[in-house]
């Protein structure tokens, strides 16, 4: 209170705020730099695409790379619309799964005392060191044995596991006194309600944050498309996307690859401006106490 009687925080604009702006406007149009260039890449003619030396901005914006991209999309075997719903109920399944079991394993982890508590844990930190690449066998194995392929279980259930937004979960949750807890106990509620009317309403930044990396996880997933199904009618907008683009002519190409990028690009863009704000608020105290 004292900082914003004095003046040192002030809740309107004020002179003395000049210094950050200078500051920090460079760095806010440096970050917006690679947006711009996906929009205006995605209009430009095929004789900008190919200038030289390469221009940042389109001069002559065009609607022919779209054109090119739905049309070829027409002519193959399978209409785009069934891509995009794969894409759409493979996403939505994932990002409600693997926010669902983070929660749960995140509330356990963080107020629950049992044995291999910490151990539990430290594997699940230690899993944030592998790259895709390093769990493929294990996860063709898995799939091949359940006998899923070329279901959506073959999407869904290699993607599932997302330690990097269980880490985020459970810090978030370690926040949370455990006095609400045992007051909740003492009143009569069950375990899943204490999960279900106190930590999730407390932990709703934690969940956006982890909502938008299992969207990015799995809204641009090739893996499971190339590796788990044969069948086309069940793969995603992603593969879709990548083999379209990759199967034409190289020239042409360029303009539908730029198209391409920009669709897969927009969804990841419009949800994280919506839930931006409770991003910010999990990175600033997940990882404190």
């Amino acid at each position: 209170m004292a900082l914003k009687t004095s003046g040192a925080n002030p809740k309107r604009f004020h002179k003395s705020q000049l210094k950050f702006y200078i500051f920090l406007i460079p760095f806010a149009i440096f970050m917006l730099l690679p947006i711009v260039f996906i929009i205006n890449h995605a209009f430009k003619p095929l004789d900008e695409l190919y200038a030289f030396p390469p221009r940042f901005f389109v001069y002559k914006p065009t609607f022919d790379n779209f054109t090119n991209l739905f049309e070829l999309a027409n002519a193959s075997g399978i209409p785009m619309s069934r891509y995009v719903l794969n894409s759409v109920i493979v996403t939505v399944s994932v990002v409600f799964l693997s926010v669902f079991i983070s929660t749960l394993a995140g509330y356990v982890l963080s107020k629950k005392n049992f044995k291999g508590k910490f151990t539990i844990f430290e594997i699940n930190n230690a899993a944030l060191m592998f790259v895709p690449i390093a769990v493929i066998i294990p996860r063709f194995l898995t799939v091949s044995y359940l006998g899923i392929e070329d279901t959506f279980f073959a999407h869904i259930l290699p993607l599932l596991a997302m330690p990097v937004g269980l880490f985020l979960l459970k810090q978030f949750i370690d926040q949370i006194p455990d006095s609400l807890i045992e007051a909740a106990v003492i009143d009569g509620a069950s375990e899943f309600k204490i999960y279900l009317k106190i930590i999730l309403p407390l932990i709703k930044p934690a969940i956006a944050t982890a909502a938008i990396l299992a969207f990015q996880l799995v809204w641009n997933n090739l893996e499971t498309s190339i590796l788990f199904t044969t069948s086309e009618n069940m793969r995603t907008l992603a593969f879709f996307m990548n083999t379209l683009v990759a199967n034409t002519n190289v020239v042409v190409g360029q303009g539908m690859a730029a198209v391409a990028s920009l669709i897969m690009f927009i969804p990841n863009l419009i949800l994280f401006v919506i839930l931006q704000s409770m991003v910010m608020n999990t990175m600033s105290h997940s990882g404190l106490k």
